[in-house]
């Protein structure tokens, strides 16, 4: 029983097994040959094997490597953050028996996660307006003075302030963790709250003491994900600047310069080492989160990660 049970599990994993091969495995082997090349796809017979010299290009020599990768950790470590803390809050307020309607606010901060992402990033580029976005103007009539005399807050054009923007873009679409949240604090046990309401704890003594470390899985899985997510990050500055890095290079991130270098310049060799060190740093940081989760992650059966 237990082998036909195995067989038929493996019948039923197989189209994701052989997906995963098919795009997935497949192609990670073809990069990583391809980043020991000189290839050009619009002058395939030009190809040149070079060994390790993109490599050496990419660890040693090229300086915009390290910056694009500075660049992409302070907007990570900016908006992750902001995020995730975000989430959690609506998350409580949805989950508190004083709000009235929460079937539809769930319902409304949910919908903007559905927009595209390009249509979202196309909208908030208008609210973010200098001149005409609907933020500036409402500072401006709260204030009674336009916040840098003759024009608003240049959001999108500051660069102490773009990372702060994009950010703004972020929390948009926060309704997919703010779901995953709320389930998750519906799955902790009301008695505990009982109980320590008799003991005369207050909200933020049931915050820190019961709420949170009974969500620290879901805290963890949506840091993992939130992490691997920042240091993709390409779409917004791409289609606001089409990877000129406007201002002054600070929207040049990783993943923006390597689009150019493989798409761009066509250095298909060089994008594909790129690539993978992506995939190394990523696969890094998730090894670090995972080794740390046993101190602070903790799970209902009492195991921790």
């Amino acid at each position: 029983m237990q082998k036909k049970e195995t067989r038929w599990g493996l019948f039923f994993l197989s189209p994701w097994m052989i997906g995963f091969m098919l795009f997935y495995f497949l192609p990670m082997i073809a990069s990583f040959g391809f980043s020991l090349l000189r290839y050009n796809p619009a002058v395939p017979e030009a190809t040149v094997y070079i060994g390790f010299a993109n490599w050496i290009r990419a660890i040693v020599t090229d300086s915009e490597v390290l910056l694009s990768f500075s660049r992409t950790i302070h907007f990570a470590a900016i908006s992750l953050p902001i995020g995730l803390g975000f989430a959690l809050f609506l998350a409580l307020l949805l989950n508190s028996k004083r709000v009235i309607g929460k079937s539809l606010f769930r319902t409304l901060f949910y919908m903007p996660s559905m927009i595209p992402l390009v249509a979202t990033v196309l909208i908030w580029n208008g609210v973010l307006n200098e001149h005409t976005g609907w933020i500036n103007i409402f500072i401006e009539r709260l204030t009674g003075i336009q916040a840098t005399g003759l024009q608003g807050i240049r959001w999108l054009a500051d660069p102490q302030l773009v990372y702060f923007a994009y950010t703004m873009f972020g929390l948009w679409g926060v309704g997919n963790a703010m779901i995953i949240f709320l389930a998750s604090l519906q799955g902790v046990p009301t008695e505990l709250y009982e109980a320590a309401e008799i003991d005369g704890a207050n909200f933020l003594q049931q915050l820190f003491k019961i709420t949170v470390p009974m969500i620290t899985p879901v805290i963890f899985y949506q840091l993992v994900l939130g992490v691997i997510g920042s240091l993709q990050y390409f779409l917004a500055p791409f289609v606001l600047t089409g990877g000129s890095g406007f201002p002054g290079g600070r929207t040049r991130f990783y993943m923006v310069y390597f689009y150019k270098q493989s798409f761009a310049f066509l250095n298909m060799g060089y994008g594909a080492t790129l690539a993978w060190l992506m995939f190394i740093v990523a696969l890094i940081i998730t090894i670090i989160l995972f080794g740390t989760a046993k101190y602070w992650v903790h799970y209902a059966a009492g195991e921790e990660a």
